[in-house]
């Protein structure tokens, strides 16, 4: 329907509303929210670059949402409660919560959930089997293990595992998927280190059958891509990874894949713990963070502190503004850990889930050395001869060949190396760290972002 310009003009009382209305409907529509499910003993943090990449297409921050499941790490045997650690019925329930908290606060109807590893188990379940399909309109899956890890009948409990209770029913009916909700899996073509014929990730046995291969990841009725060459956690967090899951919910190939840099770039984020060597994603009370600018050319500290917190019982250090240019020293000395040294390359954009989780405990060998500094990706593993890798000069000695198994490297210093520039060189991204000493239960992280 058209109105000619002069009945406009003659009926101003109508006409401002029925313009109005017409600018509604040309309107574009907000993106659908997105929330981001990490993987086993992991946290929210790794869907950083992946956040700034969805920024930097256009999706308003607040319908961005990468949560932490509480306790990450699955249980041994899914039904015999573990200290600090899960049920795959917990998990299901707890991303229900998150949903429901999500869709009131962005008033969607229905948001898309993305999950690595085993943050697919819970959308598969919560969605196709626990009636959240109305609510969830993709669902991506990234180098989920849906077929299981391995099929071993002294696991048979274990919730990665093929004839386990827990995938036995996922994987039951004659599709894995519901028609309310599109689906979407990304894989590796074989260098995905759970989606392996023979158990490589074992220390005792890597030659054993698994029962799986490297199609586990994917689902009946989904759309499945392949991502030639990537590892167990880029199928979520690389580039390539990003640019399939905004085409798949979107409808259309993103404009950018690099990050938009900010003027002055916000960072908060929680401190979280390892007690008695367990990962968890509850918050840490009374650990001391301090933040410091750095010289990217040698690592050391450019004046006093930018920023310094004793955490409270909501774990939160931040917020600290700095400019996208700077490289940072993030100090955190949390009860009953190591004080732990994090050196990180420029954060080009505000971040709330920049969560700090202090390094594990010092060793004997640890601190017979003086020092030590951890190499480490949290979005990805290493791999030769696929990647440029050096630590001090030289390529690390505790790096694997073939498939990416790992994403630390360890350097040890004499006492009298501590206080020199330590680079460490991953592909196009290059950080300068220094070790400190471990007999002051000090330990060093050059913590790649990319």
């Amino acid at each position: 329907m058209t109105i000619p310009r002069r009945t406009a003009l003659a009926l101003p009382g109508l006409a401002l509303p029925f313009l109005a209305g017409i600018a509604r409907a040309q309107a574009p529509e907000a993106p659908t929210p997105v929330l981001f499910l990490h993987g086993n003993g992991d946290h929210a943090a790794l869907w950083q670059t992946t956040l700034w990449r969805f920024e930097s297409n256009g999706w308003p921050r607040e319908r961005l949402r990468a949560v932490n499941f509480p306790d990450p790490l699955a249980r041994d045997d899914d039904a015999v409660a573990q200290p600090r650690r899960s049920s795959s019925l917990e998990q299901t329930e707890r991303l229900a919560e998150f949903v429901r908290t999500f869709r009131a606060e962005t008033g969607a109807a229905r948001i898309a959930l993305a999950g690595n590893s085993r943050g697919g188990n819970p959308i598969r379940d919560f969605t196709v089997h626990q009636g959240g399909a109305s609510q969830v309109s993709h669902a991506v899956l990234c180098g989920t293990p849906n077929r299981g890890v391995h099929d071993w009948p002294e696991r048979a409990g274990n919730e990665f595992n093929g004839r386990g209770p827990f995938l036995s029913r996922l994987n039951a009916g004659p599709s894995d998927v519901v028609a309310e909700t599109a689906f979407l899996t990304l894989r590796s073509d074989g260098n995905d280190l759970y989606a392996q014929p023979r158990a490589i990730w074992s220390p005792t046995t890597p030659d054993r059958p698994t029962g799986t291969d490297v199609d586990g990841p994917e689902l009946r009725g989904a759309t499945n891509l392949v991502l030639p060459g990537l590892d167990h956690r880029e199928t979520a967090y690389h580039a390539r990874a990003f640019a399939e899951m905004a085409r798949f919910i979107a409808g259309r190939a993103p404009v950018r894949i690099a990050v938009l840099p900010e003027a002055r770039p916000v960072l908060d984020g929680l401190v979280t713990g390892t007690p008695g060597g367990v990962q968890t994603n509850r918050p840490v009370e009374g650990a001391v963070v301090e933040v410091f600018r750095t010289d990217p050319e040698t690592g050391a500290r450019i004046g006093e502190a930018l920023h310094r917190r004793t955490t409270g019982a909501d774990g939160r250090w931040g917020p600290v503004t700095v400019e996208p240019g700077w490289t940072l020293e993030l100090v955190v000395a949390a009860p009953e850990h190591p004080v732990t040294h994090i050196y990180r390359s420029p954060f080009p954009r505000s971040s709330e889930v920049v969560h700090l989780r202090p390094a594990r405990p010092l060793t004997e060998a640890d601190r017979a050395a003086g020092g030590v500094l951890l190499f480490t990706r949290p979005r990805g593993y290493f791999c030769l001869p696929r990647d440029a890798l050096l630590l001090d000069g030289r390529v690390p000695g505790d790096v694997p060949q073939g498939i990416a198994r790992a994403a630390t490297a360890t350097l040890r210093l004499p006492a009298g190396e501590l206080g020199r520039p330590i680079p460490a060189l991953f592909n196009e991204e290059r950080l300068v760290a220094r070790a400190w000493p471990a007999a002051e239960g000090r330990i060093a992280v050059a913590e790649l972002t990319w």
